[in-house]
């Protein structure tokens, strides 16, 4: 049994640092950099590819809403479809940019913040999201959440995709995150994370905030750097996957 680790980084700003990213970059398999819509800048990138690269870990687009003061944390309503598609190639073309520099590639997409949380609802923003992944590289795999409206957008634009599940984010019943603006939404117990962790990938199901089991295809789990005492988190759940026989180790196309 293998699992991917994915952690959003690169997401400080100027002088501004956000989360231990050298530290988060050792424990995962693969990252996701903010490409300086909701977070991040041309330096941060290009020192967050570089990072990455040299500890042979994968790297993707984190696109999200142009939204720097929000985090990329709140909702643009009334976008429509191509302004929704055009900031989110621009997003992808910055990194591969900035990669191509570094001597490393571009090989995953996954949406940031609002714009994941309205697209796992919305079609029509998923398929955005989708599409524009196409249009930009077909063989770009796409981050999706695993029993949202992004896996369909996927499928219908023919695109890789690995599934995604969240070891520190709390999940409702019908299989979506709780809302950070609720209490509980975000958990920060490594030890009970680690091992909620490994049930997820031993069974292929997360645990609801009511206790409800819902069935998950498991290829991904996030810990978000910017959690407080993420690099404890991800030490801790890498070695309850080691102590649960399972291997850690980057996705792969089409997985």
């Amino acid at each position: 049994m293998t699992i991917d680790l994915n952690c959003d980084l690169g997401e400080g700003f100027g002088a501004w640092e956000m989360g231990n990213d050298a530290a988060m970059i050792d424990l995962a398999t693969s990252v996701n950099i903010a490409c300086g819509f909701h977070a991040g800048d041309s330096d941060t990138m290009r020192k967050t590819v570089e990072l990455a690269k040299a500890r042979g870990v994968s790297i993707g687009a984190h696109p999200g809403y142009r939204d720097l003061h929000g985090f990329g944390r709140r909702p643009f309503p009334g976008m429509k479809a191509s302004e929704i598609e055009n900031l989110v190639a621009y997003q992808i073309g910055a990194l591969q940019a900035i990669a191509t520099m570094a001597g490393h590639k571009v090989t995953h997409v996954k949406a940031h913040g609002a714009l994941s949380n309205v697209a796992c609802e919305d079609d029509m923003t998923a398929r955005a999201i989708a599409s524009a992944i196409k249009a930009v590289d077909p063989d770009l795999i796409f981050v999706v959440l695993a029993n949202s409206r992004l896996v369909q957008a996927g499928e219908a634009a023919n695109l890789p995709m690995v599934h995604e599940v969240f070891a520190d984010r709390a999940y409702e019943d019908d299989g979506s995150l709780v809302s950070r603006r609720k209490p509980g939404a975000v958990l920060h117990d490594a030890k009970q994370i680690a091992q909620r962790v490994v049930r997820m990938v031993q069974d292929g199901a997360v645990v609801s905030v009511t206790g409800k089991v819902i069935k998950m295809r498991t290829d991904t789990v996030c810990i978000h750097g910017d959690t407080p005492g993420a690099v404890d988190i991800a030490r801790g759940v890498r070695q309850a996957l080691k102590d649960g026989g399972i291997e850690v180790a980057s996705f792969k196309k089409g997985s």
